[in-house]
């Protein structure tokens, strides 16, 4: 920079110099030659000294930076050094930890050596004594024979003799207490003998109410749904929790439970089976899972159309999944979601038809079943634990009133109450006595449930084929074998004595073990 200042400098002095000299007189223009000699040559000689200090200064630039670079470059290698060689200790360490690993791994596998030795030496001198004791049984019993002066045969046969004796003279005991007892229960007896031909009675609705059939493209399918040793239908009978009936009425099987949303379930799971045609318990497992969606969805479609149809659009959304729920619950054959439309549009009708706001009369006909979607789960009356979840769900007291009025488990006290009720006798149009039939029998259904629930390790439990069996399953690492026996025993004792029932009740523990693995 200093070199360009001065080379402008020289210019500058020659332009003045050329200018000077046009604009002077003759005489001037020679002093200013010199005068413009003399500055040039300052000029120049200003410029040299310029040059020689920016040189001077270049080099020293050049110096210090090769410096610089040259204690970087020690930096570094020392940085390198330093970890080449903690690198180094921490290889030493590790074949360290190494090398004692495998001593102290030679040290047990010679104990484990020396072990096996004493145990075969313990295992070859209990072999012995085990043959001295057997010798010396042997020994004992023939001396025994000789003291008693009779075989081991001999004794057996008269042993078996006095217990024949005594056997005999406690069953005569037996059967006298027997026919005694049975002359004082007399009455008990006839009474059962009663519930048993009224269940006979109702046994066609009974049937109708519990049971799906599914058609089936030919009788050889029956075989791969039973599978081997009867595995498919087991598996399909513990998840879903029906009974899968497979019998010589050709072409079809029969799906049988008292639950209505459990029901739907198996014959959905049975039905995408026997269109995919692969019938194994895992693929069993599979279907059931989706028929579980597929059946939710259309509990929830359901419960919207239903609210859709009556032209009510602000129900809670879990009032809306339990109204859905009545599609799968009938009442002696009519399907109570339409029972439930039907009482909606005629309470609406009948309102304003006296000239009142038929909205709440369509509401409040609508949900008055809405208990009989969760009476399998709750106890009580359907119109008094729909009235609760009416009431928990924000619906308005002149509704939650009317759902508990219409069988008169409270008294009706308005107009409103009383279209209700009038509208569920015209589009039930059944004997109301027939009602308490088809309660009991789910209800003693849900007992049966109720107690082998009641008892530890018990996983689930399905009351099937109408109440003749109950099926439970119950946890592997809780309940072993001889405790399942025991539950059981249990179970059936303690529903003898708190249950009235036709027939007899037969009780099934299963007990399963799964071990699982993948391969990747």
């Amino acid at each position: 920079m200093e070199v360009i200042i001065a080379v402008i400098a020289v210019v500058v002095g020659i332009a003045i110099g050329f200018v000077a000299v046009k604009t002077t007189n003759k005489s001037k223009m020679q002093n200013a030659v010199r005068e413009t000699e003399e500055l040039r040559k300052r000029a120049e000689s200003d410029a040299n000294d310029l040059i020689t200090s920016a040189k001077k200064k270049a080099e020293t630039y050049r110096k210090e930076a090769e410096i610089d670079a040259k204690d970087q470059a020690l930096r570094y290698k020392q940085q390198i050094e330093d970890e080449s060689k903690d690198r180094l200790r921490e290889v030493r360490s590790a074949e360290s930890r190494l090398t004692q690993r495998e001593e102290s791994i030679e040290r047990r596998i010679e104990s484990l050596d020396k072990r096996e030795s004493q145990l075969s030496a313990q295992q070859s001198k209990l072999d012995q004594r085990l043959h001295e004791v057997d010798e010396a049984k042997i020994e004992v019993t023939q001396k025994l024979e000789a003291v008693a002066g009779m075989s081991t045969q001999e004794v057996k046969e008269e042993l078996l003799d006095t217990i024949r004796d005594e056997v005999t003279h406690d069953s005569a005991a037996i059967i006298r207490e027997t026919e005694e007892r049975t002359k004082a229960e007399a009455d008990k007896r006839a009474r059962m003998i009663l519930s048993l031909a009224i269940q006979r009675v109702a046994a066609d609705h009974s049937s109708e109410n519990t049971v799906s059939t599914i058609n089936i493209p030919n009788d050889d399918l029956k075989g791969r749904i039973i599978g081997r040793e009867g595995r498919n239908i087991r598996s399909f009978e513990q998840l879903t929790g029906t009974t899968l009936i497979i019998d010589d009425t050709p072409e079809c099987v029969t799906i049988s439970c008292f639950d209505p949303v459990r029901r739907e379930i198996g014959r959905v799971t049975m039905e995408n089976l026997i269109a995919d045609g692969r019938i194994h318990p895992a693929r069993i497992e599979e279907m059931y899972e989706k028929a579980v969606k597929y059946v939710d969805d259309r509990i929830l479609k359901a419960g919207e159309q239903a609210a859709f149809e009556t032209g009510i659009h602000d129900l809670h959304p879990e009032v809306i999944r339990t109204l859905g729920r009545l599609l799968y619950r009938t009442s002696y054959g009519q399907n109570v979601l339409n029972h439930s439309l039907e009482v909606s549009y005629l309470a609406g009708a009948m309102a304003a038809e006296l000239g009142l706001d038929p909205v709440p009369a369509k509401r409040a006909g609508l949900l008055h079943d809405l208990g009989k979607a969760i009476d399998h789960e709750v106890d009580g009356s359907h119109a008094v634990i729909g009235a609760d979840l009416a009431k928990r769900f924000g619906e308005a007291e002149e509704i939650v009133h009317a759902i508990e009025a219409h069988h008169e488990d409270v008294e009706p006290n308005s107009v409103l109450d009383m279209l209700v009720q009038a509208a569920d006798a015209v589009s039930a149009a059944r004997p109301g006595a027939r009602k308490e039939t088809l309660d009991s029998y789910i209800k003693r259904l849900e007992k049966m449930e109720e107690i082998a629930n009641s008892y530890t390790g018990v996983e689930r439990t399905y009351a099937i084929q109408a109440g003749r069996e109950v099926r439970v399953m119950v946890k592997p690492d809780m309940i072993n074998d001889a405790e399942s026996v025991v539950l059981a025993h249990d179970i059936a004792h303690q529903i003898e004595d708190e249950m009235q029932y036709p027939g007899q009740v037969k009780v099934v523990v299963v007990r399963e073990s799964r071990a699982v693995d993948y391969a990747k």
